[in-house]
């Protein structure tokens, strides 16, 4: 049975462009397309769509809106397309919040060289989150405890896998942890770091795939909610306890120097890498400086970056930790660690925060 898809975008041009590209994929149907959030609202409940792509901007009820309301009577995986600005930057963090699952940029020449690669992209996008099963968006306030806040959870129907047998745990130092993920990291990001504390004793290092007009906003974002400091990387940041240093989009994020003395070196996204930021790069280069001594968590998303490096990372005495399946919006590159039988501890997303805390 072929994934049926609903259209959401004022633009009639723009539902007929999505429309056509979609159409070319036998694994894809168009069954509606809306062109206000309120028509958006009613389609969804009518149609029950297996995915829904969504514009921002939008007369009547705008997309955040719109969102929003269909995560809460209709649960259903919603794709936005987003402007690459600080403006749309802000307006697609806000649209995950309220429940969307993944973004794409509507000028498709901003993600692929030509229109054929952009529908490739599209329909592999529309297809993976389609696979996923929401549940109603629920935001929880936060407790009385330093440093702990929640946000709303998206897991996949898929079934579970058997996992290969977990390494055993360590009990060795942790001097530095790191973060890789991609397909709902932003939201899998906020809450594992709203449960660190204000103290925490290590530095952090974050590799999301985004691109580079949204990271300076997630971790403006991230630094507002968060009761460790949060902050765009900068060539040359030192490494600092409480700090977490989050790659630039469109760069790659390294660290040079020595334990104790190690600060992060931000060059120019090599047209060799798929992923700019790549968390194979960063985990690679952290094993030149803290090979026994990180703690690298790979969180939900497409593909199998950061595998590698934390394959590398494992040799030389590190611990892998991977987000669990059910919690997760894509399996993807937790499962690349757990089929690589590289994680020592695989845990559901609500309880990874927790567990860095009680592990370091």
């Amino acid at each position: 049975m072929a994934t049926r898809v609903l259209i959401v975008d004022d633009s009639g041009f723009f539902r007929r462009r999505v429309s056509e590209m979609l159409s070319a994929d036998p694994r894809l149907e168009v069954v509606g397309m809306a062109e206000n959030g309120q028509e958006a609202i009613r389609l969804a409940a009518e149609l029950k769509p297996d995915v829904i792509t969504m514009d921002i901007e939008m007369p009547v009820l705008d997309g955040i809106s719109a969102t929003r309301r269909i995560m809460a009577r209709t649960p259903t995986p919603i794709i936005m397309f987003s402007s690459l600005t600080t403006d749309g930057a802000k307006a697609t963090l806000d649209a995950l919040d309220a429940g969307a699952v993944d973004f794409l940029p509507k000028k498709f020449e901003d993600i692929a060289k030509d229109r054929e690669e952009a529908k490739k992209l599209l329909c592999q996008r529309v297809y993976a989150v389609a696979r996923q099963r929401v549940v109603p968006q629920q935001r929880v306030t936060p407790t009385p405890a330093p440093a702990i806040k929640s946000v709303s959870a998206v897991r996949p129907a898929v079934k579970p896998v058997v996992a290969p047998k977990l390494s055993e745990s360590k009990t060795g130092a942790i001097k530095l942890l790191a973060i890789g993920t991609s397909t709902g990291g932003p939201v899998a990001l906020q809450k594992v770091l709203i449960d660190l504390p204000a103290n925490f004793p290590l530095p952090i290092l974050l590799i999301q795939h985004m691109p580079g007009t949204f990271t300076p906003a997630f971790a403006n974002r991230l630094d507002q909610l968060c009761k460790i400091k949060v902050k765009e990387a900068e060539d040359g940041d030192l490494l600092q306890a409480g700090t977490a240093l989050l790659a630039p989009g469109g760069k790659q994020m390294r660290l040079e120097g020595r334990a104790g003395n190690a600060r992060v070196k931000i060059t120019d996204g090599e047209t060799a890498f798929t992923y700019k930021p790549s968390v194979d790069e960063t985990f690679k280069s952290i094993a030149n400086v803290y090979p026994q001594e990180t703690l690298a968590v790979v969180l939900t998303g497409m593909g199998a970056d950061g595998r590698e490096g934390a394959k590398i990372l494992k040799q030389k005495g590190s611990e892998i930790w991977a987000q669990d399946e059910a919690s997760c919006v894509i399996y993807g590159m937790p499962a690349a660690i757990v089929h690589a039988g590289l994680a020592t501890r695989i845990l559901d997303l609500s309880e990874i925060g927790t567990n860095i805390v009680k592990r370091v």
